[in-house]
């Protein structure tokens, strides 16, 4: 799934992404908006992570789609 679909799915997308990072709030979730880098931005401001941890994680879990 590349980030076009992310965006045009984010609803959907959401709620998995936030199971698996619980840290991020709804708000969160709306500013994100399906934007590569704002969830990268997230990621590295909530849980402490460089940018290429947060861009591995990242990468890792959209595998699964």
């Amino acid at each position: 799934m590349n980030w076009d679909e992310v965006k045009g799915d984010w609803k959907q997308l959401s709620g998995k992404v936030k199971s698996k990072w619980g840290k991020l709030t709804d708000d969160d979730m709306t500013q994100i908006g399906g934007k590569k880098d704002e969830l990268l931005g997230k990621l590295q401001s909530h849980y402490g992570h460089s940018k290429e941890e947060a861009e591995k994680q990242l990468d890792e879990f959209m595998k699964s789609f």
